[in-house]
């Protein structure tokens, strides 16, 4: 019997969960195989592994309860891996040796294939005095930059993931400079961006206050509150980053603010984390749990959703037991508060189901009522387990209830937490599901809407070839199986057609019974006003949420979905500018650290119209070796300007290159590469000579990829599909479903 809803579901366990040995032999023959490897993993640790092994093969049984990919992946294979995650690295030190010791802690975690966060508002500002030393510090984003060329290099010696998560206080000197970090796209690729955001500095952003930046007590100058917010919302509009996290509002609801403080995140977002601090993830599939779906009895299963949460909890719990940890102090911050991250996927399409239009009123209060319930049985089955096997060692229980979520909890959980314990501090978090979603049959992600009904999928073939096939939301396939050819109902919405104050009120609705944090991707279209996308984000604090991450399409990370558009014109495609007996143009030198010979880079320009533009590049060196790639990107890159139209996508593609052995400090900033260094030279010309405005100005992508269409966002790195799109804050690949977060 085939498990499986759709051929994108077997393809996916098939690729990333699916075991097998070193030569690639497959082990587990069918899913089932899997399911029973890691409920037998799992129930390992219990006093009578065969009574549970048995309960959590069930809960995995048709996809109704889905750990995270890493505890499918990983569980029962006897690899030294880690189960979790989401990490938080400790905090970094304000001093050179701590930093690059920092630096080596995230590579280990990072090998193991462990996503993390950083705060680095510990660092202190460019700018400031190097006591001993007589110099002045390069600041917090220098460093970054180090990060990510870390990063870099352990996913090109074959790292799952490489996802980063970097935050800073909107009160740290370098804030400035921190929120326009990602509008030069070849920078800090492996980081999302937050700022920080306190609840003073959106009294003072109301009030339109003066507001310090400040670090080690020294107020280093002084701004308006609403000139830095609208800063920050800029570059989002433009960038779509940075994202906004409302720090004070995490530690205020947060169950152990008796014992730690948190400013960072995961990276993407639904674990707010202390320093070395882990967690685990794994959803509940609510489209696997309505009852009568588009019948006049559909209603999710209530019953039913507490048991599977029972059983999830408990699965999960063992996780922090079964599991290996990169760094030492990771394990011991797990092993003493054991939070966990329990959420869902598939609510949208349980919406549906039950013929609730997504961000309407009656959804949202259906989604509240659901995340209450599982908040309460996930609640009980820890403290059930704490009657059972003992409370999180730092347990206190006056502290514990005294916390902003427990104090809103009902009475009678409290009340059993007070005279049990709860085995696990934290439950709930709502984390990005696009993989797993995937192999559950693509049901809708997380708390996200649902992207598309139907899309279609290129499939790569063994002999190289693509073939085409559709792939269907789940519901969708349900609704055409039982009702033929019927229109879908009006309820049944997609992404492209809710407005982001529906996305607002949906994330809020969860959030209100969600003790960790929830990631989610607000969508706002292109030509949504720069008025009304502010708006946004203040809905978003008004509403009770954590943090807040849109995505607008633009020229940095592409459209959500491809628009036809007329072609270009022939001319510019198809036949070359002609050549001019003589073209004046300029000589650079460049000399590379490390290189024993300089390299001499030419671009010759040519009059179009009146403006300069760049027509041929010519780059010579006395070192032979590399003779044979210089000819070859100089005929590319000529052969590409000579055709015309906006042609300044080659420097950021240039400028994108990174070299896995490592690349240079240069005039105080990191090159990846000696192409991204010559991508330098060639922007510099065209600011110089007046083609381009200024650095970082230039198309991120070739306007006339696709024969004609609009950019469709970058392409996967697994898969080499175009068309990434952002999900849950991650750039996820609608092909094969390859996400940078997991």
């Amino acid at each position: 019997m085939n498990r499986f809803a759709a051929p994108i579901a077997e393809q996916i366990w098939d690729m990333k969960y699916r075991l097998r040995a070193a030569d690639g032999t497959p082990l587990d023959a069918t899913v089932e195989e899997t399911w029973r490897r890691v409920a037998r993993d799992l129930a390992s640790v219990e006093a009578d592994p065969a009574k549970w092994e048995g309960r959590f093969h069930a809960a995995l049984e048709d996809f109704r309860f889905l750990p995270a990919g890493r505890i499918m992946a990983g569980a029962g294979t006897g690899r030294s891996v880690t189960l979790f995650n989401c990490f938080v690295m400790g905090t970094i030190p304000d001093s050179m040796a701590g930093i690059f010791e920092a630096l080596k802690e995230a590579a280990l975690t990072m090998q193991q294939g462990g996503g993390i966060g950083y705060d680095f508002s510990t660092i202190r500002p460019k700018g400031a005095e190097v006591k001993g030393v007589a110099a002045d510090a390069s600041g917090p984003l220098s460093f970054m930059d180090v990060w990510d060329a870390m990063c870099r290099t352990i996913m090109s010696a074959g790292s799952r993931r490489g996802a980063m998560m970097a935050t800073m206080r909107c009160d740290h000197p370098d804030i400035e400079d921190f929120i326009a970090a990602k509008q030069d796209a070849a920078r800090l690729r492996m980081f999302n961006l937050s700022v920080l955001v306190t609840d003073a500095f959106m009294e003072a952003r109301e009030a339109d206050a003066d507001w310090p930046l400040v670090f080690g007590g020294r107020t280093y100058r002084t701004i308006r509150a609403r000139d830095l917010w609208d800063r920050i919302m800029r570059a989002t509009y433009d960038y779509a980053e940075p994202g906004v996290i409302f720090i004070d509002r995490i530690n205020r609801m947060n169950n152990l603010g008796y014992v730690e403080d948190i400013s960072a995140t995961n990276p993407c977002g639904e674990q707010p984390l202390p320093p070395y601090g882990a967690c685990l993830l794994g959803s509940v599939n609510l489209a696997r749990l309505v009852q009568d779906p588009f019948g006049p009895e559909a209603a999710l299963d209530l019953d039913a959703l507490d048991d599977l949460v029972t059983t999830a909890v408990r699965m999960m719990d063992n996780v922090v037991d079964a599991s290996r940890f990169p760094l030492p102090q990771q394990a011991a911050e797990a092993q003493a508060k054991r939070r966990i991250g329990l959420g869902v996927t598939g609510l949208a399409d349980a919406l549906m189901m039950v013929g609730l239009r997504y961000g309407a009123p009656e959804a949202a209060e259906a989604t509240r009522q659901w995340m209450h319930r599982i908040a309460r049985a996930a609640y009980l089955a820890s403290v059930g387990l704490a009657r059972e096997k003992g409370a999180f060692p730092l347990f206190d229980a006056e502290a514990y209830l005294s916390s902003g979520f427990m104090l809103k909890m009902d009475e009678d959980v409290r009340e059993a937490v007070r005279a049990h314990g709860i085995r696990n501090a934290l439950l709930t978090s709502v984390a990005p599901t696009g993989t797993i979603s995937l192999y559950a049959g693509n049901v809708s992600s997380g708390i996200e809407p649902v992207f598309a009904h139907s899309y279609t999928r290129k499939v790569l073939q063994k002999d190289g070839t693509r073939t085409e096939e559709e792939v269907v939301d789940y519901a969708a396939r349900l609704w055409r199986d039982r009702m033929g050819e019927a229109p879908f109902p009006d309820w049944f919405v997609d992404a492209q057609t809710l407005s982001p104050l529906d996305h607002v009120a949906m994330q809020a609705a969860a959030q209100e019974w969600v003790d960790s944090s929830i990631s989610k991707t607000i969508n706002c279209p292109e030509d949504i006003s720069f008025e009304a996308f502010k708006d946004v984000y203040l809905a978003a604090w008004d509403q009770g949420c954590k943090g807040c991450t849109t995505y607008r399409p633009n020229e940095v990370t592409g459209s959500v979905l491809s628009v036809d558009k007329p072609a270009p014109a022939a001319a510019s495609l198809d036949k070359p500018m002609d050549r001019p007996v003589s073209l004046g143009g300029a000589t650079y030198k460049l000399k590379f650290p490390g290189s024993e010979h300089a390299i001499y880079i030419t671009v010759n320009d040519i009059d179009d119209g009146g403006r300069r533009r760049p027509f041929e590049v010519f780059i010579n060196s006395k070192n032979m070796e590399h003779y044979a790639w210089t000819v070859a990107l100089t005929r590319m890159i000529s052969a590409v300007f000579r055709r015309g139209g906006d042609v300044s996508f080659v420097v950021e593609e240039l400028k994108a290159v990174f070299d896995p052995r490592g690349g240079a400090w240069m005039e105080g900033r990191y090159v990846p590469s000696i192409l991204a260094a010559i991508g330098g030279v060639i922007e510099r010309h065209m600011i110089a000579i007046g083609f381009l405005s200024g650095e970082g100005a230039g198309l991120k992508a070739d306007p006339h990829a696709g024969g004609g269409s609009a950019p469709v966002g970058p392409s996967c790195p697994a898969c080499g599909t175009p068309g990434m799109r952002m999900i849950e804050g991650c750039m996820t690949c609608p092909s094969c479903g390859h996400s940078r977060c997991g």
